[in-house]
Order: C-alpha cells, then structure tokens, then sequence
C-alpha cells in the first residue's frame, strides 16, 4: 500500500524507513503518524525483512519535530483522545525486530522521541537532538520525559526538558543517548553494516533478546531475571537454535532461517 509521507526500501534482509516531508523538515504530522503505524505493520509481517532503519529525507533533519501548526486551537480533550489511542512511536518501540535509527540531522521534539523509541541511535556528526516543548509552554508528550530519563539518567533528562536546550551528536554520544556518531558522508553505509550484522543472526533469538532488553525497564529485577529464563528457554523450540549449535561444533557461519 503507497503511503503519503513515508518511502520503504529493501535492501536484502534491511529495510530503510525514510519520512519523507524535506520541506517541512521532515515534521510529523497526524498523517504521517498514521503512515509510521502503517508501515510497521506491513513490515512486522514480511519475513524478508530481519532489521529496520529509519531516517528522515534530505540532508537538514531527521525529524525537526511535530507539526506545530497542528497544536493550533486543539483544546485538552480533543489533544487528550487523539494521542491515547494507537500511538506511532510505542508502535516503534514495540516492533518485533530490531530498529536503527539513522539521525542525520535534527532530531527534536517528536523527532527525538521517535529516535528514542528505536533499539538503536546512530548520528551524522551534524545532527542535533533535543526537547524544546518547554519553549512552547508545553512539555513532551511522545514519551521523552520517559525513555530519555530512562536511557541518560534523571539529572540530565530533567536539565534537557527544563531548558530546551538542544545538544550535538558528541554531546548525545557522551551520555548514551546516541550508539555511535559518524561523519555525513559515512553515516549510511556505516548504519547499514551494523544492520546488515544484526540481519544475519536468528529473527527469533533477535526477537526475544530485544524483548528481554525492553523488559529491564519495565520488570523489577526479579520479575526481568524470571522473563529471561523463560525468553531463553524458548529459543530452543526453534530450528535456528540447532542451525546456530551445530554450525558452532561444525565451524561455519550459522545459515538461520527463522523457523
């Protein structure tokens, strides 16, 4: 199904998201929300596809935030009902395969939390990120008060909210808010060798170890070791488990399937 906002292509076992408004700076709006939910669904049921990249068009920003003329004239509840239904970011977070994001340029606001809802962060040297809702007399709404809290610790979360200040790649790099930082010119083909190694392993163990990770947040200690057992047991009803044991004992690269 073509999609207003968003291109999808496929590259072997790599799929690449790209949010496609350059000229309003990639921003979201409610349609490409809509598309974001749309294009993950699509993709969660093809088995081709083993690792999702998403990044936004032209060479300015990721994501420079929501669409702000959007916010004019909404009232509470009108605001309320449209973000409790389903929401594209935790659609994101929730995705059964590992995503990257490839942040090359701003990532702001939604564009932020979008990139935060990713398994992964990867940023050109030029990109910045941040929340400046606060300047708006508002305050993040796609959960960047939580997964930012939870990814770089309270102290720096709260000094990133209360300002509004946005920060460099380095910067983001520094307290893990970002995996790797790489020039322009090679952020892309840097993103798609990690992908492209994360696309070789089994889509079940991949599978469950993103669910097992995600857990640690929302798990106490005890209940997250408890899951860990049960994700790793399961592993071995499938055919991936013995493919990986047997090519560890015959010495070759695992071939997995899936299965």
């Amino acid at each position: 199904m073509p999609l207003e906002n968003i291109l999808i292509e496929k590259r072997g076992r790599v799929a690449i998201v790209t949010i496609n408004r350059p000229d309003k700076l990639n921003a979201l709006n409610i349609a490409t929300r809509n598309d974001i939910l749309e294009a993950f669904e699509q993709l969660a049921g093809d088995d081709e596809v083993r690792v999702v990249v998403i990044t936004g068009a032209g060479e300015k920003a990721f994501i420079a935030g929501a669409d702000i003329n959007e916010f004019a004239g909404k009232t509470a509840i009108e605001q309320r009902g449209m973000m409790k239904g389903r929401r594209a970011f935790d659609s994101v977070e929730d995705f059964p395969k590992p995503v990257i994001a490839m942040i090359n340029g701003f990532a702001l606001g939604g564009g932020c939390e979008l990139a935060m809802s990713c398994d992964i962060r990867i940023a050109s040297s030029k990109a910045k990120l941040g929340q400046p809702e606060i300047k708006l007399g508002i305050i993040p709404g796609g959960g960047g008060t939580q997964r930012m809290t939870r990814l770089i610790g309270e102290g720096k979360a709260m000094e990133l909210m209360l300002t509004g200040d946005m920060i460099s790649a380095e910067e983001a790099l520094a307290l893990g808010l970002v995996n790797h930082v790489f020039q322009p010119e090679e952020l892309e083909a840097k993103t798609m060798e990690l992908a492209n190694r994360i696309a070789d392993m089994s889509p079940v163990a991949l599978a469950m170890a993103k669910a097992s990770v995600k857990n640690a947040a929302r798990m106490n200690l005890r209940e997250g070791l408890d899951s860990e057992v049960d994700l790793f047991a399961l592993c071995f009803s499938s055919e991936d488990k013995e493919e990986g044991v047997r090519a560890f004992i015959e010495k070759r690269k695992a071939d997995f399937k899936g299965k």
